[in-house]
């Protein structure tokens, strides 16, 4: 006797893959986002952006 009950052989991944594809797609633009807004230039002297914050210093 199965402590998790009848086990069912069903599709799980087929019917799901507009789901994974549109939040691949979300969280490209979502990144994509971001990097922009950290590049803005109210944002660019910001010592928290980490795009600016370990820059060699120029000689």
């Amino acid at each position: 006797m199965s402590l998790l009950g009848k086990k069912f052989n069903g599709a799980i991944a087929r019917p799901m893959w507009p789901f994974y594809v549109s939040g691949l797609v979300v969280l490209y633009g979502v990144n994509s986002m971001a990097n922009a807004m950290m590049l803005s230039d109210e944002h660019k002297n910001d010592p928290r952006n980490q795009l600016t914050r370990n820059k060699p210093a120029a000689h």
